[in-house]
């Protein structure tokens, strides 16, 4: 046996170590992500008793009155639409996030980070500008500029030995960024004096206001299965995490397995962006946070990012329509607030390879 499938071996049994001590973690997860689900259909400028919204969930009709039947059209048509975009989102941002760290084997990857957030608002604000009709032509339109952008970071940080280097990741996904960004801001100046003009300022702020249940029928899927397909490539990443080599010894085809994960991971994220406009570091906080916690074992991880991550926003979001009543913020705005403090601290205590 090679000195690669040893260090291979000691890891899996490392992890079978850690099984249990992380199994536990997934009940108090799924016992958060219930108790924010129903507080954050309560949560906003009118406040809803919560037997109303166990009403409504059991399926129960609405009180005799004007009031709850208004209470169980504000939860049908408003809040829990709501809600359940910012759980879908913030799936889609943990577990995209979690698998691009993976992949570059750095904690300061994630969808924001390398551009493809930018590249999907881009997409999104040229199919508004263009006034493409149809709730799928967003996502098609964001996952094309997402693509797009992270196909330029991916080619300028790869290096002459195959290797990707970090630090022309960061570099190349904040130029490339900038560079979306700025055509973002172009078709906003074209749309300007239009009715298109503040659909696509919606998109370069991000939030959760025009949930609906077509966005949430288009989205579930492709946040699902893509979810899955990359949980099924944990056993890649927890052999990348040995280096390329390393991975390559073990029958993995490093090359095509990143392609694999960040096609899925681009899919997953500019679906996700494509609907609610740019929301950043929700990729780059949670899946670190969640390494501390669980452990580099994706198997594990990336279920946990997943979940945290959707708490994580629809939290946001909460403090993002309550903290200036009557008015709402984006919550691009909370998690940019949160996130790059967080990512300037990454940046000041890593070391990050080369």
């Amino acid at each position: 046996m090679s000195r690669t499938e040893k260090n291979f071996q000691r890891q899996l049994s490392w992890n079978a170590q850690k099984t249990h001590s992380v199994r536990w973690i997934f009940m108090p997860l799924m016992i958060l992500l219930a108790a924010t689900l129903v507080i954050g259909v309560v949560v906003g400028p009118v406040s809803i008793p919560i037997r109303e919204v166990f009403s409504y969930l059991l399926g129960h009709k609405a009180a005799i009155g004007e009031s709850g039947y208004i209470q169980h059209l504000i939860i049908s048509q408003i809040r829990l639409p709501r809600v359940l975009l910012g759980l879908l989102v913030g799936c889609a941002l943990g577990i995209s996030g979690g698998t691009m760290q993976g992949v570059f084997r750095n904690p300061l990857a994630s969808p924001y980070v390398v551009g493809i957030a930018s590249g999907a608002s881009t997409g999104a604000a040229l199919v508004i500008l263009l006034n493409l009709n149809g709730v799928a032509f967003l996502p098609l339109g964001a996952f094309i500029g997402g693509s797009l952008a992270v196909g330029i970071v991916y080619q300028l940080a790869r290096q002459r030995d195959r290797r990707t280097s970090v630090y022309t990741l960061i570099l190349a996904g904040v130029a490339v960024g900038a560079l979306f960004s700025a055509i973002t801001s172009f078709l906003i100046f074209l749309s300007a004096g239009t009715d298109r003009m503040t659909d696509v300022i919606f998109w370069t702020m991000g939030g959760l206001g025009r949930a609906n249940w077509t966005y949430l029928c288009v989205l579930a899927p492709i946040v699902a299965v893509g979810s899955l397909l990359l949980i099924a490539f944990s056993r890649d990443l927890n052999a990348l995490a040995m280096g390329e080599e390393g991975a390559f010894h073990l029958g993995i085809n490093p090359e095509k397995s990143k392609r694999l994960m960040l096609g899925v991971a681009t899919l997953v994220t500019s679906s996700a962006v494509g609907f609610t406009g740019t929301i950043g570091f929700v990729g780059l906080i949670i899946p670190h946070i969640m390494r501390l916690i669980m452990g580099p074992d994706h198997r594990f991880l990336l279920p946990a990012t997943a979940i945290a991550g959707a708490i994580f926003l629809v939290w946001a979001d909460m403090v993002a329509r309550t903290v200036v009543r009557p008015a709402e913020l984006p919550v691009g705005i909370i998690t940019a607030f949160l996130g790059a403090p967080f990512f300037l601290y990454l940046l000041k205590t890593r070391k990050v390879r080369m």
